[in-house]
């Protein structure tokens, strides 16, 4: 999941509304049925005893949800009063769900949104690349087109040497138009890389063309890099073809990213029975297992993915938080020795994810039946 669209909630202090619940309109009841999820979420948030002012905010943004092109569902975080983040839903939750608590309850966010990554697409011909930004389903994509256009002279059109030329000298001259529009658009695709917020750049269109790309990316950029055939823009090109094989590079590189990090966790890990420099709850390589050295990990700003299993009780379990992020503890006395005179009680994988967001690491969802850490959290480690 991407985690980056959470980062709002880390500039408001608690306690926080979180709510979820169905919004999608497929029945001719939808509308009845929206009304009593939304007294739903007001009752519920009544007896929690939720401000007025912060039951009011939540209650008017669901009153004033739009009717057409509705979400499968809304997740909405306020605090003191204001709508901190709300988010469409790909899945639809199953239940409503409404909760005041000291930190925003997100951990549901990893079964309720898609998990394949915001993808920069590069659409690359002999003249440039149309390059645009596309998100999961349900998402507001951010259109970007940038079109880099060769010197005068350039090869499209040219199906022959022109009279003028030696067959040498035109081919030659062709491969250093190819070089210059490449480099012209790797640079181009560089420049607008960081700002995209994308985790995947794929390159379509004709593969001399997007190889010749490929090739002039920087290094670090080219490992997130993928290539599909065609274009999907070309005369008797399918957009649908173009659309399906990009949906299955996303996949691959979701199911890949996960096969990577529990490889790492598994071979950091150790053997059964060892343990690291720091005792039993240390490992002996770059991976921490269980709550207690999740959480020593998380607040020391270490966990470079943290991995949330389906199945273990440690992620509901609690853990003793301050106003920051890195202020989580298994143990009360060692928040209040960062100098939090009064720390409260949160969910572990609320506080974990907290935690995640602030230092930018990634966050993975482990399925059930899938091998992945003891208890439910784990963690590769930066060091």
């Amino acid at each position: 999941m991407d985690i980056g669209k959470l980062k709002p909630l880390l500039d408001h202090e608690g306690p926080w509304a979180s709510v979820y619940l169905d919004t999608s309109r497929a029945t001719a009841d939808a509308p009845k049925l929206q009304q009593l999820r939304e007294r739903s979420v007001a009752d519920r948030l009544t007896e929690q005893g939720v401000d007025t002012d912060t039951r009011a905010a939540v209650l008017d943004r669901l009153a004033h949800e739009p009717v057409s092109r509705a979400p499968a569902g809304r997740a909405i975080f306020a605090a003191d009063g204001e709508v901190v983040l709300d988010l469409s839903l790909d899945v639809s939750p199953s239940v409503v769900d409404a909760s005041w608590s000291v930190l925003p309850h997100v951990a549901p966010l990893m079964e309720l949104l898609d998990e394949a990554p915001l993808c920069l697409v590069a659409h690359v011909d002999r003249a440039g690349a149309d390059m645009e930004l596309r998100a999961p389903h349900g998402w507001e994509p951010r259109e970007q087109v940038a079109r880099t256009e060769a010197d005068e002279g350039q090869t499209r059109g040219h199906r022959t040497v022109p009279a003028d030329r030696g067959e040498w000298h035109y081919r030659n001259w062709v491969a250093n138009e190819r070089n210059r529009t490449a480099e012209s658009v790797a640079a181009e695709i560089t420049r607008q890389w960081p700002s995209s917020g994308a985790q995947l750049l794929v390159l379509v269109g004709e593969p001399r063309e997007r190889r010749a790309v490929h090739a002039k990316l920087p290094e670090q950029l080219r490992q997130v890099t993928l290539e599909a055939d065609g274009s999907g823009r070309s005369p008797g090109a399918s957009p649908e073809l173009l659309d399906q094989q990009i949906a299955q590079l996303c996949e691959g590189y979701v199911r890949q990213r996960l096969e990577d990090a529990l490889a790492r966790f598994h071979a950091g890990r150790g053997r059964p029975g060892e343990h690291g420099p720091l005792g039993a709850d240390s490992a002996p390589g770059v991976a921490a297992e269980g709550m207690p050295a999740v959480v020593d990990a998380a607040r020391s700003h270490q966990v470079a993915a943290l991995l949330l299993g389906e199945a273990g009780a440690d992620p509901g379990r609690s853990v003793w938080v301050g106003p920051e992020p890195e202020q989580v503890a298994v143990q009360r006395g060692q928040v209040r020795a960062m100098g939090v005179p009064e720390p409260v009680q949160a969910r572990a994988d609320d506080a974990l994810l907290r935690c995640a967001v602030a230092a930018g690491a990634e966050v993975l969802r482990v399925p059930e039946g899938v091998e992945g850490p003891a208890g439910g959290l784990g963690a590769v480690l930066r060091w």
